[in-house]
C-alpha cells in the first residue's frame, strides 16, 4: 500500500507535468525505484502540493532556479514542458528565462532559451 505522500505526489506531478513527469519516474523504476518514489514523495507530494503557490508560479520558479544553475538542462527541459502544461506561455517562459540573464549570466539564459526552443519545437509538431 502506498503512502498518502506517494499519491499525493502522483496526482501532482500528473496536474503539473502529464505524460513527462510519468517517464521521468517510470525510467528512474529499473535503476533507482527508492529514488523514483523520493521524487513523488517530497517534491511532489510535499512541496508542490503546499497550498501558497499555484502551479504557474511553481513551474515559473523552477525555470528560474534550472536556468540560474546552468547545468541542468534535462530537467529545465522537462519543467518547461510542464509550464506549458499548466497554463504559461511561450513568451511568459521566455521572459522568465531572460529575466536570469540578470542574475545567472548571459551563458546561463543562452543555454536556457536553447533548450526552450527545443521544446517549444517539439510541442508544435
Amino acid at each position: 500500500m502506498e503512502s498518502e505522500r506517494f499519491v499525493t505526489g502522483q496526482k501532482m506531478l500528473q496536474q503539473v507535468d502529464g505524460k513527462g513527469g510519468e517517464a521521468v519516474v517510470e525510467s528512474l523504476k529499473e535503476i533507482a525505484p527508492d529514488f523514483a518514489r523520493y521524487l513523488l514523495e517530497f517534491p511532489f507530494g510535499d512541496i508542490y502540493a503546499r497550498p501558497g503557490l499555484d502551479l504557474r508560479s511553481r513551474e515559473i520558479a523552477t525555470i528560474a532556479a534550472l536556468t540560474a544553475m546552468g547545468n541542468a538542462a534535462p530537467q529545465l527541459k522537462v519543467h518547461i514542458g510542464a509550464a506549458l502544461h499548466v497554463g504559461l506561455t511561450q513568451d511568459e517562459i521566455v521572459e522568465v528565462i531572460m529575466q536570469m540573464a540578470v542574475y545567472a549570466g548571459f551563458p546561463a539564459a543562452l543555454n536556457g532559451l536553447f533548450a526552450a526552443k527545443e521544446v517549444f519545437a517539439s510541442h508544435r509538431g
